[in-house]
């Protein structure tokens, strides 16, 4: 089988990846620009392409019978340009990864350790224990919101709910409160859902419909205290409004790891938005590193090896996208 990793991104998955589909695997590991004759030919040729982009302006590759990307988001590829020969999967195993993310940065609120240890090296004694002026908040009975209840969002609501945080949910379709779930919201009741945390995870997936989901309306109904936290896409967030709620105060604060404007093979040192984000104070800004973990990389392998191995036995993949149209 002739398998090819197409770009940065997917090269990080290539890694002893023969071990796991056979030693006689042919893998080629091509860059993001195929600039070469050596380069689109291997593409064309291509069997099983690991990537998160597909255009047509890449070679046809004739013979294909997977393309698989190495992460859940599929929004680079151009589903309708894929040879109908292939299936089109997706993967996920990030989501234990992104949930401790998202705790970290909100105990990192809460639980001022860095700050407390800096102090102390100075003989500053700032949040020692015996005056009410000394406290630090808690996590406990505070509320979290979570647009979207997919991997992502059942992995934090697990993690909240050992910290005794309240869980509130919005979602496209219905979910049942539990003992995990204390409300649950559609998304026609969002303006509701917005008035009714502490914190807000927004890990939808980006589409027609949630583009911009997050917008002023949203920031609005929020409490000034509310802090928002973007692991999913950055533009189902409002850039603009985003910007606006935080330097204004209307809300507390934000963590954002997905953002607006993302390197190129042409630019790869940009800065992730038009607006100036890094000159405001009440923003913690990661560059999409929440899920890239050794884990969600072990993780990952596993299920493109397997659907690998699936497609090429002649047995159903899983995580399809589309399925093969021939």
């Amino acid at each position: 089988m002739r398998i090819v990793f197409h770009g940065e991104n997917a090269a990080s998955f290539s890694h002893d990846f023969g071990r796991r589909v056979g030693e006689t695997a042919d893998i080629r590991i091509l860059p993001d620009l195929l600039t070469s004759s050596a380069h689109r030919e291997a593409y064309a040729a291509a069997e099983a392409i690991i990537g998160v982009r597909f255009a047509r302006d890449l070679p046809q590759p004739e013979s294909l019978r997977l393309f698989h990307v190495p992460g859940a988001g599929y929004d680079a590829v151009d589903l309708a340009a894929i040879p109908g020969s292939a299936v089109v999967c997706n993967c996920f195993g990030h989501e234990q990864a992104i949930a401790e993310y998202v705790m970290a940065a909100l105990l990192a609120r809460h639980v001022p350790l860095a700050d407390a240890d800096q102090k102390l090296r100075q003989g500053n004694w700032a949040y020692s224990s015996g005056s009410l002026e000394r406290l630090h908040d808690e996590l406990a009975e505070k509320t979290i919101g979570l647009l979207g209840y997919g991997h992502i969002g059942k992995a934090i609501a697990m993690r909240a709910k050992a910290f005794e945080m309240k869980v509130h949910v919005a979602n496209r379709s219905a979910v049942a409160t539990s003992s995990i779930i204390d409300r649950a919201f559609t998304l026609d009741k969002l303006h509701e859902f917005w008035a009714s945390a502490d914190f807000f995870v927004v890990s939808v997936p980006l589409a027609a419909e949630t583009t911009g989901i997050v917008d002023a309306a949203a920031f609005a109904a929020m409490r000034a205290t509310a802090v928002v936290v973007n692991v999913g896409r950055g533009p189902t967030i409002d850039e603009r409004s985003l910007y606006d709620a935080l330097k204004n105060g209307r809300i507390a604060g934000a963590i954002i790891d997905t953002w607006f404007n993302y390197p190129t093979p042409e630019q790869p040192n940009v800065v992730p938005s038009a607006l100036p984000f890094h000159t405001l104070p009440n923003v913690v800004m990661t560059p999409h590193m929440s899920g890239w973990t050794l884990g969600t990389i072990r993780r990952r392998q596993q299920t493109m090896a397997d659907n690998i191995r699936r497609r090429f036995d002649g047995r159903p993949c899983i995580n399809i996208v589309r399925p093969a149209l021939t």
